[in-house]
């Protein structure tokens, strides 16, 4: 081969090479070239009701697993980095101002205790980024600011839900009030005793503890000495778990009814006979059984507790607004203020114009042969 014709073959390759490169830096990206779309969340990965937090966690992946596979948001897929708020308000901030002010999240999922929630708002409202909370109930999220949602009910319902199952249905008319002191607790204690005295019954003592307290005599001993119908019981895991356990070492025969935060199996299974008969409210929630196939592959159990089914249908809003809007947090935030009876698996999803959901239904469960299961009167 002569030197002309190498010469020739090595400038046609450079012409295609460089071509190539040319095209490849002029040409406009593909959705499906660009990177991914992060997004947040604040969840109780550890701590007391990390049972919760965790599944909260498989409901979210779940959700974004599945709208990747469909090609995700206009040809991008969704992509969560996850912080650990453990319940504590804390760490909930420190978790809020990272995801807003280093990761630069247009959308955080979370927290899921009220005090967290309520701690991160003033962050996420500062920095235009949304917080979608799947599981905080206080009252005084409603006015938390502009950007804040949640597709879970306020405590506005289930305090008051709560004094009707009580005066109502089982027609008991002397309660003992025990409560945690967080926003959740005592958000819901200031709805429900107003509620209640309505009714015509009497909270014949109120009793306090701080949300980190494992000895709960004191409390109880004055309670036992009140002789109530019922003790109604606003705390999280671990406090519930040990509650449980002195009361029946007291020999206090009243009936007990928890709240949502109840929704954990870890108290059935570690308060063994203390948790039997024990009532809670919860939010009910439909669940379609395509949902509850997918979430028993991925965790291996039939068990799907609170705020996990709301946190899959947030996702799933979020992505749906995404498509719409892009990922600009103002234009979304405008477009949840419209989210009206969308067919969540949590029930029907229509959020006012505080980002708050318009309604809610409750269910009773309870602790039978160690199992959590329907009441039914």
């Amino acid at each position: 081969m002569s030197n002309t014709i190498k010469i020739i073959i090595v400038v046609i390759i450079l012409i295609i090479v460089i071509g190539g490169i040319w095209y490849g830096l002029s040409r406009e990206k593909t959705p499906a070239e660009e990177e991914s779309i992060k997004i947040g969340a604040i969840l109780p990965l550890t701590g007391e009701i990390a049972t919760l937090g965790q599944s909260a966690k498989t409901g979210l992946e779940l959700a974004v697993e599945q709208i990747n596979k469909e090609g995700g948001i206009n040809g991008r897929n969704l992509e969560v980095i996850f912080e650990d708020g453990r319940c504590d308000a804390k760490e909930a901030t420190s978790a809020a101002n990272k995801l807003v002010n280093v990761d630069k999240v247009p959308v955080i999922f979370g927290a899921v205790c009220s005090s967290g929630t309520l701690a991160a708002a003033p962050i996420v409202e500062s920095g235009k980024t949304i917080l979608f909370s799947p599981c905080s109930s206080s009252p005084d999220i409603t006015n938390a600011g502009d950007y804040i949602f949640r597709n879970y009910p306020s405590d506005n319902f289930q305090g008051k839900e709560s004094a009707k199952f009580i005066y109502n249905n089982l027609e008991l008319k002397n309660v003992a009030l025990l409560y945690c002191l967080s926003d959740w607790c005592m958000g819901i204690a200031e709805v429900f005793k107003p509620a209640f005295s309505e009714l015509g019954g009497t909270v014949v003592v109120e009793e306090s503890y701080e949300q980190t307290d494992r000895d709960l005599k004191t409390q109880l001993t004055k309670i036992k000495q009140s002789n109530p119908d019922i003790i109604y019981f606003l705390g999280y895991t671990e406090a519930a778990i040990i509650g449980l356990k002195q009361i029946k070492e007291l020999g206090i025969n009243a009936k007990i009814l928890g709240a949502d935060a109840w929704d954990d199996p870890k108290i059935a299974e570690e308060a063994k006979d203390a948790a039997e008969g024990i009532l809670f409210t919860v939010p009910s929630t439909p669940l379609s059984e395509e949902f509850k196939t997918a979430m028993e592959v991925k965790t291996g159990t039939k068990t799907i507790t609170a705020c996990t089914p709301q946190i899959y249908d947030g996702v799933n809003i979020i992505a749906e607004l995404m498509r719409k809007v892009g990922t600009d947090s103002t234009k979304i935030k405008d477009e949840l203020y419209k989210v009206t009876n969308y067919e969540g698996v949590s029930g029907i999803i229509t959020l006012d114009k505080n980002g708050d959901l318009v309604d809610a239904n409750y269910e009773i469960k309870t602790v039978t042969n160690g199992q959590v299961v329907p009441y039914e009167e």
